[in-house]
């Protein structure tokens, strides 16, 4: 059977979304450093999700972020939080990849602010999440410091590796042909 340039190109999507969704998963859990006064943990994931939106982009890549971050989160015995991750998560990537869609991709700038801008999703998404539906109310926002430190780092590492990888150029090439997705 012949597939069609479309159907080809969904299933090349799929199959990245799926690698993606993997590599966040293990992002999160390989490096696991407990929160102080918590119960949770920084982790390396939200590198992962920025990488995954700024290379796979779309739904597809907010899909995998999600999916992957919320994956971990069941994986690692915080089932509860599982639903909200999975929100937090595909926004931090939707926006991550809607901030440098329609821009120069070589312009480092952009995937600053939309790195900033994501983080900040995650922080306050955390907080509103355990403040309301998890009830946990202003004890919620013990939780932000060491949300802005994971922040902060996954910040850091996904510019650093999007620099990096950004100057191979089968990735290179893939970013351009397919961030209008």
């Amino acid at each position: 059977m012949i597939m069609t340039k479309a159907r080809s190109s969904n299933t090349v999507q799929l199959a990245l979304a799926a690698m993606c969704t993997a590599l966040t998963v293990v992002a999160t859990m390989i490096v696991r450093v407990p929160a102080v006064g918590t119960g949770g943990y920084i982790n390396l994931g939200d590198a992962a999700v920025l990488l995954t939106a700024w290379f796979l982009g779309g739904w597809y890549g907010a899909a995998a972020a999600g999916l992957g971050s919320a994956l971990a989160d069941v994986f690692a015995g915080y089932a509860l939080y599982a639903p909200g991750t999975f929100v937090i998560k595909f926004l931090m990537a939707l926006v991550a990849w809607q901030m440098v869609r329609e821009r120069s991709r070589q312009n480092w700038y952009w995937y600053l602010l939309a790195a900033v801008l994501a983080e900040v999703i995650m922080v306050g998404g955390y907080f509103l999440y355990e403040s309301t539906l998890l009830r946990f109310s202003w004890g919620a926002a013990a939780s932000v410091p060491g949300n802005g430190v994971q922040g902060v780092t996954g910040l850091a590492l996904a510019l650093l590796l999007n620099e990096v990888l950004g100057r191979v150029p089968a990735v290179q090439q893939w970013k351009d042909t397919n961030h209008h997705v």
